[in-house]
């Protein structure tokens, strides 16, 4: 937070975020300190179906803590966490007594909240990861991604297969879905291949692989002609 009086920085101590007072810091270093900040955060969301916590840092180290409830799915959120090198805690306690689709759209969505938030004002991001394609065995991930401020997912694959473990396929282009619209990005997502355990897992390292680019710190300005993201 900039503010030119003390009671500004009183303030923003008392939100918890730090507070820069105009004529002690130029505008230019304050742009530097907050390029130079650490793009962390850690989030809940409680509801009658979902109880979650995650705490996600974008650069970290690709450690991973994961506990959904379901086996498969947190294998697969250990590829974002690894495959992206975020740090990445998630703890989810939902109704898997009724079925999968809380649990996944729930994480989905505060994952999607906490990427947003991390990323602040998106300042200094490379911002695009353009034609992206990571391959595992015979199964291949073609990928575009863009932190736009606009949520849109285009997703094309085919299973054969209701489950894979105990994650039903069906939700997997939901995940992603619910990702984009709380994170407010442009995924397109293209997946081909014969082994539905392989389409998955490469969809999930092709999007770490993305997210990984998208948010690499490459300038100090906005990539916007609007100026803003």
């Amino acid at each position: 937070m900039v503010g030119d009086r003390e009671t500004d920085i009183d303030f923003a101590k008392n939100i918890n975020v730090r507070g820069f007072l105009l004529g002690e810091w130029k505008w230019s270093d304050i742009a530097d300190e907050m390029i130079k900040a650490p793009r962390k955060i850690r989030l809940k969301r409680e509801t009658k179906e979902t109880q979650i916590e995650i705490a996600l840092n974008l650069d970290g180290k690709g450690k991973t803590k994961i506990k959904t409830g379901l086996n498969f799915f947190d294998h697969m959120l250990d590829q974002i966490g690894k495959h992206a090198g975020f740090d990445l805690e998630i703890k989810c306690d939902g109704d898997l007594e009724i079925d999968e689709h809380h649990t996944i759209e729930d994480t989905a969505l505060l994952l999607g909240e906490c990427f947003a938030q991390a990323l602040g004002d998106k300042r200094g991001i490379e911002r695009y990861a353009c034609e992206k394609i990571v391959v595992m065995d015979e199964s291949k991930c073609e990928i575009g991604l863009d932190i736009s401020g606009r949520p849109y997912l285009v997703f094309e694959a085919e299973f054969d297969r209701e489950y894979v473990g105990d994650m039903p396929t069906e939700l997997v282009e939901h995940f992603f879905y619910s990702f984009v619209q709380k994170s407010e990005i442009t995924l397109n997502m293209k997946l081909e291949g014969d082994n539905n355990h392989h389409l998955i897992e490469v969809a999930f390292k092709g999007f770490a692989r993305a997210l990984r680019s998208a948010v690499e710190r490459t300038s100090t300005e906005i990539v916007s002609t609007k100026g803003v993201l």
